[in-house]
Order: structure tokens, then C-alpha cells, then sequence
């Protein structure tokens, strides 16, 4: 069994340096205040053929991530350690879906900050976040009833505890869970957002699930005016195939949950990158076991190419109760589908509902289309959206061994972006500046991967190791203490 090993602190150059050159960042304004891009000071990768616990490949990991609450600390000479938590998707799936066990990965890491200008070579550049795998805990519907990655082309009927449930067959007990965002609560349970439903689902801290929010009726997808959750093609009505919600954060008191479609529903113009700009972003109270009202719905109109193709968006994370990181990306890189190795966007953005309409419980969570072939209701305002870290900064990737476009080797920035976690750089002298970890989600694709017990090896004919980036930066809307009292610091 091939384990990651977890690197000890390094020094290196300009390791302990207050911060990085002003040279190297760059700037963001959103409601009155400068958010400040320091530059990426962290870089590992988990390789893309280790394994799990129960001998099955560690892939797909940059689908969500949080940090343990209570780990993270400053550590010796500059560094910090913690533990985070890495949600996969439904499994190795590029050729079919699989009856794959959702489950969650912890990993302890430490990071050693790089503060200078100096380009370093990849493998000491990864040395600047070491990763080491700890354990797995898999999800179930009910004890000894494991959760499926398989296509839900059925469903289970509504009881009095849950709604229709996506199904991988007729007559199955499983439910089909396409893991997508992840918040993680002070009592151990956590919420895990699902692509299939698009439904959320609340897990107790042994993997059972407790809960599930079903979204308003202009979400739930539908095939002849019958709900229909295949992920093979687009419904009708309602979430585009794989559009769920990939994005899903919580406020730092745990009592909002918020959570943000990939892209807009078929109604508002999904199902073509040229009219899918527009997507809702959902907050629910949750302050209450098992009562869910929705209290807010916003739209959020993603970026979009100089050809008018929209930028999905693969994860959210408050930082109040109106403004957000939105992390908006192309496929391309290493382990893109299509072999391209030049990317145009990946980036962690920002964004603001505080001036945009809340349409919740209006026309618009029923037949109404919002956003009708992707034009936008006159009488709707859309969140303000302004970029903000740019993943491909070619002076920031160069600094670590990374680059955008050719060669397609491992030195080459991942397709795959779908994660963020925020920590506290812990210095009393800036404390408004953070650390943004983001993690790759690599499809499970590597040469010598286990699947179900079986070994396979995937068509792109490489290995994809899962990276990772850290970037610092500076929040100043963030209230402080905030962030350190979630993570229960």
C-alpha cells in the first residue's frame, strides 16, 4: 500500500519573512475595501497512485476540503501543522460510474511558508506543504446500507424523515451520492453537498446520514414533468447534469448554510456555455436540528471568456454573510479530458449579494425562469463579482516549478480546481491576512489506480497527482477572530 508521506519543516531562503515581496501582489476592491493577493507561499501534491485504508486509490480528493476544527497551529521556525479533510466525488468514473462508497479522507500537514522571490526546483518547492495520509471514514444511508457512485436513474419514494432520493436502480435501498461541497459542524456531523439531487445532506460523525435539505422546486431536475436525476443527461427543467451544487460553505457561527449551483439551471439558460452565466446561490438556517427554512436566494453571474463562455464555479466560502470566495475555472491543464495543457482561468474570486435581489420565495423558485435563455430579469439585481487571485499567474507558479501550458508533465498546474480552506496566518501585527489552501480534484487518474478492488489504468496515460496551492492573502472584511473561533483555535 503506497502511503503519503508527510515532509518535515523546511527553511528555505526567505521561509520566515513577515510576508512576500509587494512586487508580486496584486490587488481586488469589492464594497469599499482592498482585498490584497500576496502571492502563492505553499505548494505539495498527494502522488496519484497512493491509497486509502481499504487499498483503493486516493484520487478525487480536491473535490472539497475543510480543516479539522482544533488543529491548526503555528508551529517551529515559521511553520504550521493541522488536519485537513478531503471529500472525493463518486470515484474513478471517466469511462462509467461505479458503485463507489462516498466517504472522507484526514490528512495531517505541515506548511512552511516560502516567502521569496528565488524560483525554486518542483520537488523542493513541494516540500513547502507536507501531506500525510491518516484514515477514511465511509458514508452510509444506514448502518451497513453504503451510499453508491452509480448513475441515479431511479429514485426511492419520500417518507415522513426524507424527500425522493436519487437511486442507482429501481428498487435499490442505496442512495446515489456524487459528493461535491463539505462544511464540517462542532458536534461532528457535517454537511455534504451532492450533484445528483442536488440535495444536502447532513452525516453523523460515524458516516451515517441524519438529514437532507431538498432545494426549491426550480432546482429539482426534471425529465416529462417527472423528477429525474441521471447525471447522463441534461433534464428538462431544473439543475444542468453535473451542475449541482458544487459549492457549499457555512457562516462562522455554523447557523447559515450557503450553497452555490455550478452553473445556471436549464430554465435560466443552462445546458450552453454561452447563456449559462447566471446561477443561484441558497442560504438556509440551520440553526435547528431538522427544521431548514431557506432564507435567502441570490444570483451570481460567473465570469465568462472573451468569446462569451461561461467560467463554472467549483466551490464558495463565506466570509460574512454577504461576501465570498468563488473559486470559477476552464478544465484545462493536467488531467484535462481533452488533452489541452493551456489553461485561461482558475481563479479564487470575490464576490458581494449585498445590493443583489433575494428572490427567495418568489415566482422564480417555480416555473418562472429567472434568467430566460441567459438573460436576466430586469427586475433582478445579480451579486457584484470581481476577480481576484489568479491561479496562473506565470510568476507566482514559476517561483514553486509549476507552469501553465506545455509540457504536460507533473511540473504542469492541474485541470481540476474544486476546493478551498481558510486559516489565520496566527501574527497579531496583520490580522486581517490568511492562508488559502486549494486543492486539485484529479479525477483519479494515474497508471496503476484500484477501484473496487480492481486495478485499472486510466486513458490519459499519465499520473495526475492531486496538487496542492497555498496562497496569502489579505481580508479585510472579514471580522476578526471570526475565522480562528470557527475553527475552534
Amino acid at each position: 500500500m503506497h502511503h503519503v508521506g508527510l515532509a518535515l519543516p523546511v527553511l528555505i531562503g526567505s521561509t520566515l519573512a513577515a510576508t512576500t515581496d509587494p512586487s508580486l501582489w496584486t490587488t481586488a476592491t469589492l464594497g469599499g475595501k482592498t482585498f490584497v493577493n500576496q502571492g502563492l507561499v505553499g505548494f505539495g501534491y498527494i502522488p496519484a497512485s497512493a491509497r486509502d485504508s481499504y487499498g483503493e486509490t486516493l484520487g478525487g480528493l480536491g473535490s472539497a476540503i475543510a480543516l479539522q476544527k482544533g488543529t491548526f497551529k503555528a508551529g517551529l521556525n515559521g511553520t504550521f501543522t493541522g488536519r485537513l479533510i478531503a471529500q472525493p466525488d463518486r470515484g474513478y468514473n471517466v469511462e462509467t460510474t461505479i458503485d463507489w462508497q462516498a466517504r472522507q479522507h484526514s490528512f495531517d500537514f505541515v506548511l512552511s511558508p516560502y516567502y521569496g522571490k528565488n524560483k525554486l526546483d518542483f520537488d523542493t518547492a513541494a516540500k513547502t506543504f507536507g501531506i500525510q495520509y491518516k484514515s477514511t471514514l465511509l458514508y452510509s444511508k444506514a448502518p451497513g446500507l453504503p451510499t453508491s457512485g452509480l448513475d441515479a436513474i431511479s429514485s426511492i419514494p419520500n417518507t415522513t424523515i426524507y424527500p425522493v432520493l436519487p437511486a442507482p436502480g429501481s428498487g435499490s435501498s442505496k442512495i446515489s451520492v456524487d459528493a461535491e461541497g463539505l462544511v464540517l459542524n462542532t458536534d461532528g456531523s457535517f454537511w455534504t453537498s451532492d450533484e445528483y439531487g442536488p440535495y444536502i445532506y447532513r452525516f453523523g460523525e460515524n458516516g451515517t446520514l441524519l438529514q437532507v435539505i431538498q432545494p426549491p422546486t426550480a432546482i429539482l431536475p426534471t425529465i416529462g414533468g417527472k423528477l429525474n436525476f441521471t447525471s447522463d443527461v441534461s433534464p428538462e427543467f431544473g439543475r444542468d447534469a453535473n451542475q449541482g451544487f458544487e459549492g457549499l460553505t457555512a457562516s462562522s457561527d455554523g447557523r447559515t448554510l450557503f450553497a452555490l449551483l455550478q452553473s445556471a439551471t436549464i430554465q435560466d439558460g443552462g445546458g450552453d456555455k454561452e447563456t449559462n452565466r447566471y446561477t443561484r446561490l441558497f442560504a438556509w438556517d440551520v440553526s435547528t436540528p431538522g427544521i431548514t427554512p431557506v432564507i435567502g436566494e441570490w444570483v451570481v453571474p460567473l465570469p465568462q471568456s472573451k468569446k462569451g463562455k461561461t467560467y463554472a464555479q467549483s466551490e464558495i466560502h463565506a466570509l460574512t454573510s454577504t461576501q465570498f470566495l468563488i473559486l470559477s475555472r476552464d478544465g484545462h491543464g493536467h488531467g484535462d479530458d481533452d488533452n489541452e495543457a493551456e489553461s485561461s482561468y482558475k481563479q479564487a474570486d470575490l464576490f458581494d449579494i449585498s445590493n443583489a435581489t433575494d428572490i427567495h420565495g418568489t415566482k422564480f423558485d417555480g416555473a418562472t425562469p429567472v434568467a430566460p435563455k441567459g438573460k436576466l430579469d430586469k427586475s433582478v439585481v445579480p451579486a457584484t463579482y470581481v476577480p481576484f487571485v489568479n491561479y496562473l499567474d506565470s510568476k507566482q507558479l514559476v517561483r514553486f516549478g509549476l507552469h501553465n501550458d506545455e509540457p504536460t508533465d507533473r511540473t504542469l498546474i492541474d485541470a481540476k480546481w474544486e476546493s478551498f480552506a481558510l486559516a489565520p496566518v496566527l501574527d497579531t501585527a496583520t490580522p486581517d491576512d490568511y492562508f488559502l489552501i486549494t486543492m486539485a480534484d484529479n479525477d483519479f487518474i494515474t497508471t496503476n489506480g484500484t477501484a473496487l478492488g480492481k486495478p485499472y489504468s486510466a486513458s490519459y496515460g499519465q499520473d495526475v497527482d492531486t496538487q496542492i496551492l497555498v496562497w496569502r492573502v489579505t481580508l479585510p472584511s472579514v471580522p476578526r477572530g471570526s475565522v480562528a473561533v470557527s475553527l475552534g483555535i
